[in-house]
């Protein structure tokens, strides 16, 4: 038996989400959560697929984690989506590609609606992002949020790289919760008890493919213009404020202490591409 969850308003569907009423009670009962990283991936692929899909942006280290168990646990099982806003930088679109050939997988490219940001520019001008935080969000609103409602119109669940200490916002994350805002889908972490050093240990240890900024100090790599590298001693995780402008070269890289890894330390920063969240604010996000 399957119920049926209802979507948010605001969503469009073509579908209802049906979720098996046994795995919500696993969900809800929390005995998902002592599974580990491959456990959970595993379950999720075997039960969801195709109906399943990871979220990357490839803009941070964790879905590049992710994609690389998918491919060793369920070789040709996952689907992978992403979301091009239009702003994004070359080396990000450069490891699209890398990942695409090392993985054999296709990626599901989601673009912003023309008409919606043809009348946004318009009325607006190219940077309004950094007149207001409204403007900010009516940005992120057609450039992702859209698109992202659009990605998830058939699926029953999807994959993030949320961690909680990748946020102050973050810290309530579970392996596998239930997606209010996106219509009742399950939206499954698997790295959620995972350290920022854990992460880059395993990126060390399968020579996973990651963004080129991140070794030029970019924690994370989103919107070019709304993103940008960190000063010594700063707070990874802090947003730009509304007038705040990108560097426009690196001069302080940083490196993870205390595992001896020549990566940069890659705690999500800046603005923070949150998988779950349904509009992107300051200091909290949309996708990983």
């Amino acid at each position: 038996m399957a119920t049926t969850a209802t979507a948010p308003k605001g969503i469009e569907k073509t579908g209802a989400v049906r979720i098996p009423a046994d795995v919500l009670e696993q969900v809800v009962g929390g005995r998902l959560e002592d599974w580990s990283a491959e456990e959970i991936i595993s379950w999720a692929l075997d039960t969801f697929a195709p109906r399943i899909a990871l979220s990357a942006s490839f803009g941070s280290p964790e879905g590049l984690v992710i994609l690389d168990l998918m491919h060793k646990l369920r070789p040709g099982v996952g689907r992978v989506f992403t979301l091009d806003t239009g702003r994004m930088f070359q080396e990000t679109y450069d490891l699209m590609d890398r990942a695409r050939s090392r993985y054999n997988v296709q990626i599901e490219v989601y673009f912003p609606r023309p008409d919606a940001v043809e009348a946004m520019v318009r009325e607006y001008g190219l940077n309004l992002f950094y007149d207001s935080v409204a403007l900010r969000q009516k940005c992120c609103a057609v450039r992702k949020v859209e698109p992202l409602e659009r990605a998830l119109r058939n699926l029953d669940a999807w994959i993030a790289g949320l961690r909680p200490e990748q946020s102050v916002t973050r810290t309530d994350v579970r392996k596998v919760e239930i997606d209010e805002v996106h219509g009742g889908r399950l939206k499954i972490n698997p790295l959620a008890t995972w350290s920022k050093q854990e992460v880059w240990q395993y990126i060390e240890q399968h020579h996973v493919p990651v963004n080129s900024l991140h070794a030029k100090g970019f924690p994370t790599v989103g919107c070019l213009p709304c993103t940008r590298a960190i000063e010594p001693g700063e707070d990874e995780r802090r947003p730009l404020v509304v007038g705040e402008r990108r560097h426009p070269r690196v001069r302080h890289p940083h490196r993870l202490r205390g595992a001896g890894l020549r990566h940069l330390a890659p705690t999500p920063a800046n603005h923070r591409y949150d998988e779950a969240s349904s509009a992107m604010l300051l200091g909290s996000s949309i996708w990983s």
